[in-house]
């Protein structure tokens, strides 16, 4: 992108890269805002990139050396707050890119933060749990000086969990000399961490599709919804969208998916899932289907719920979903995202279905600063009030400027850090 001065390694033409994709979605916000350009060149860029050197020992004896990063995009609101992901595909373009969607994000639901994302290059299942661990507490200490609960709080992504979490936290404490709870969200209950966690995102895609079909003068009690994805995020969303009422028609995971058109009993379909290496194939009463086939099935509500560029011009046109939840993160492409939109397909952006996370990680840090732990119908309650009043702030701004859900999304995010951005001015 033009604004771009980030010395990031170049994608192959063939990829669709998320920096870039991230960006053009900043400019067209930033054009509807009318912003001054030196506030885009700026916003355009993460102030910090941090790339570090992991030497691991596996545990038979071999020395292996990984790279780690970590990209700070912006604290114009407040510290820094972003996943650490483990992921062979994990880029520093991609995390660049996250680290920006995250900055719109916080903003757009009203968190004091700012957006950052780590990650390594590694399949975990490729490692032993003590393995990873040494990985883990090696990648924290590197990262010592740029991370703190006032500075830069990790939690969990795609590859990592609440284990990683308590690893991390306790790396950081070791290393300063007491227990530092605020310095990570997503960590076990027993340390510091908040109820409500673990399923906080796909509460917050459930809670989004909910206000989105009441828009439409509709209910959660029938609707057929379809799930690209049965790992934290989808299976959550799975689970709370059956138990108010909707019928979902398919799931899947990376190895492939099941479809019932009368609806799958999801409960069942986790405790199978529970018993079966997390597999759910061969699940009763449910036939085979492909990732590929799932994205095209007719239902009311299809949700991305695994990894992004899931729909693209390739695939766009056999999408039969009135509306598309993207609980991934950008599982939708630009060219794609028009595509729907000009076919009236309702997109819900990533920076607001998928904010649950943030959201209850932010309730978390606050619990953990003030030592005061709450129950989890009222960190449900607080996260609840956030997404509602952001999804219709959206829809607001969609009507008054007569544009997307997801431009909307992205000029009440942009144009949020913008403000404070001029309001603090440049230093010096």
């Amino acid at each position: 992108m033009s604004n771009s001065l980030l010395p990031l390694e170049s994608p192959s033409p063939a990829h669709i890269c998320p920096f870039d994709q991230a960006c053009s979605y900043l400019e067209a916000a930033a054009k509807e805002l009318k912003l001054d350009p030196g506030l885009l060149a700026i916003l355009s860029n993460p102030r910090k990139v941090i790339t570090v050197s992991i030497p691991v020992k596996r545990d038979n004896g071999e020395i292996q050396v990984l790279a780690g990063h970590r990209v700070q995009h912006s604290d114009i609101l407040g510290p820094y707050k972003g996943g650490t992901r483990y992921h062979p595909a994990v880029t520093l373009r991609e995390v660049s890119a996250l680290a920006m969607l995250m900055t719109w994000k916080c903003a757009l639901l009203g968190i004091p933060y700012g957006g950052a994302k780590g990650g390594i290059a590694i399949d975990p299942k490729s490692y032993s749990v003590n393995e990873l661990e040494r990985i883990t507490r090696r990648y924290t200490s590197e990262l010592i000086k740029d991370i703190g609960p006032s500075v830069d709080i990790p939690a969990p992504d795609m590859g990592t969990s609440a284990r990683e979490m308590a690893w991390m936290m306790d790396t950081y404490s070791v290393n300063v000399g007491h227990a530092v709870p605020g310095i990570v969200t997503g960590k076990p209950l027993s340390i510091g961490g908040s109820r409500g966690r673990e399923m906080a995102t796909g509460r917050g895609v459930m809670i989004i599709v909910r206000e989105a079909l009441h828009s439409r003068g509709k209910s959660l009690v029938g609707v057929r919804v379809a799930i690209q994805g049965f790992g934290n995020v989808g299976a959550a969303a799975a689970l709370l969208l059956y138990q108010a009422g909707a019928k979902v028609i398919a799931v899947s995971t990376g190895s492939g998916g099941i479809y019932a058109e009368a609806g799958i009993d999801i409960p069942a379909l986790k405790a199978y899932a529970l018993q079966n290496r997390k597999s759910i194939a061969n699940f009763p009463q449910a036939v085979a289907i492909s990732n590929a086939e799932l994205l095209t099935l007719p239902c009311d509500v299809l949700i991305p719920a695994a990894l992004e560029n899931q729909i693209t011009e390739k695939n766009v046109d056999l999408v039969q979903a009135e509306i598309v939840a993207e609980a991934a993160n950008g599982p939708v492409t630009l060219v794609a995202n028009q595509s729907l939109e000009a076919r009236g397909v309702t997109v819900l952006p990533d920076i607001l279905a998928n904010a649950g996370g943030v959201v209850v990680s932010y309730l978390e840090w606050v619990q953990g600063l003030s030592y005061v732990f709450w129950d989890e119908e009222r960190v449900n309650r607080e996260m609840e009030q956030l997404m509602v009043q952001a999804y219709r702030q959206v829809m607001e701004q969609s009507k008054v400027r007569g544009i997307s859900s997801r431009l909307a999304a992205y000029t009440l995010g942009v144009g949020r850090v913008g403000q404070a951005l001029t309001d603090r001015g440049l230093y010096p």
